[in-house]
């Protein structure tokens, strides 16, 4: 298949579904790890579609609902104290930190600015060179060599104007930390597919194999989860477990090197803080000693450490697959996106989202 349309083919669907019921004989938890996978699964009614055996477990993989409270303090400091023209991508804006959010920062006169690209805000501080610019830099490996490249050109450009506040997230890490769970429930993982595309799949034939867990690196639209599914649910009947490789089309089993250079040119693993889950060491970048010039942290005295989250909020449990957003007791009622208690209620990739906006086609069984 060579265009999107033939990817979302009810036809295609609809063979591989009945391959699917044709091939599932027992109860098994599938964790797809993106968040981009889970709207797609939620808002085709794919969840509606599956056997019952099949039960689709909503792994952390959206990068803004695991930011810390801390970093989300951080930036409205940096907006509304040290009077910075703060930066983000869009999702970033409305989720709540400590006492408030960018959005909420905004409205009191800070000066906050959505972005598509950083690049944008490289051309900004180059525009205002009496304003510190600061870039939210937020994501998993995806948005990484995008983030690393805004601090080349800046770098390049000699200004002096211009950081990045790094809350950037690694998949793999992640995967390890759900497996080591005493509660982990899941059977087998839908890798994310444009994860892979940057970093390669190199990563996960250590976990596959330390885990006894198949992973099927995955694409996002329904005739892409639907085969990785599959793929998924024939390693589990057949008791084998491995690396296999779904979005061909997209994913090289070496990455795409160039971005992979960018990144390690710019940044360096480090611990990182996971919202609602808590710290996972080697899970995150943080900007190298070459440029600390552009790491908002080095660069300014933001006297902030912890950051105090809504004890209601179950966000955590469901980022870790152990409920559905649905399960939550505050789901719709005080948690709603107008008036969001955690982060995936807000994102454009969060799980509590995707259940709120199309609940008419979720599966609202709670698991």
């Amino acid at each position: 298949m060579k265009y999107v349309t033939e990817y979302r083919s009810a036809e295609i669907a609809e063979k591989l579904l009945a391959e699917i019921k044709q091939t599932v004989s027992k109860s098994w938890n599938i964790m797809e790890v993106c968040g981009g996978q889970t709207h797609s699964l939620v808002k085709n009614g794919i969840l509606n579609m599956l056997p019952k055996e099949i039960n689709m477990v909503h792994g952390p993989g959206c990068p803004v609902c695991v930011t810390p409270v801390n970093l989300i303090d951080k930036a409205v400091y940096l907006a509304l104290n040290e009077k910075v023209i703060l930066c983000s991508y869009g999702d970033m804006i409305r989720v709540p930190g400590s006492g408030m959010s960018l959005l909420e920062a905004k409205s009191k006169g800070a000066d906050v600015r959505i972005l598509y690209s950083p690049l944008e805000a490289v051309k900004i501080a180059k525009e205002n060179p009496d304003r510190q610019v600061v870039f939210f830099a937020v994501g998993f490996e995806t948005t990484a060599p995008a983030n690393a490249l805004s601090v080349i050109q800046a770098h390049h450009e000699g200004l002096k104007n211009y950081a990045i506040l790094t809350s950037h997230v690694l998949v793999p890490p992640a995967m390890e930390a759900i497996m080591s769970d005493v509660d982990c429930r899941v059977n087998a993982f839908l890798g994310a597919g444009h994860v892979c595309a940057i970093m390669g799949m190199n990563e996960y034939y250590p976990i596959a194999e330390k885990y006894k867990i198949p992973i099927v690196v995955t694409g996002f639209e329904p005739v892409d989860l639907l085969e990785g599914i599959l793929m998924a649910i024939k390693q589990l009947e057949s008791g084998v477990y491995k690396l296999e490789n779904q979005y061909k089309r997209v994913v090289e089993s070496e990455g795409n090197k160039n971005a992979i250079n960018t990144i390690t040119e710019v940044f360096e693993v480090t611990d990182r803080e996971w919202r609602g889950i808590g710290e996972i060491a080697n899970s995150g970048y943080g900007v190298k000693e070459k440029y600390r010039l552009y790491d908002a942290i080095k660069k300014f005295d933001i006297n902030i450490t912890g950051g105090h989250e809504d004890p209601t909020c179950m966000s955590g449990d469901i980022m870790k697959g152990k409920i559905k957003p649905n399960a939550c007791p505050n789901f719709g009622i005080k948690c709603t996106p107008a008036k969001p208690l955690g982060a995936p209620m807000v994102s454009s990739e969060g799980a509590c989202a995707a259940y709120y906006h199309f609940h008419s086609m979720a599966n609202l069984i709670e698991a």
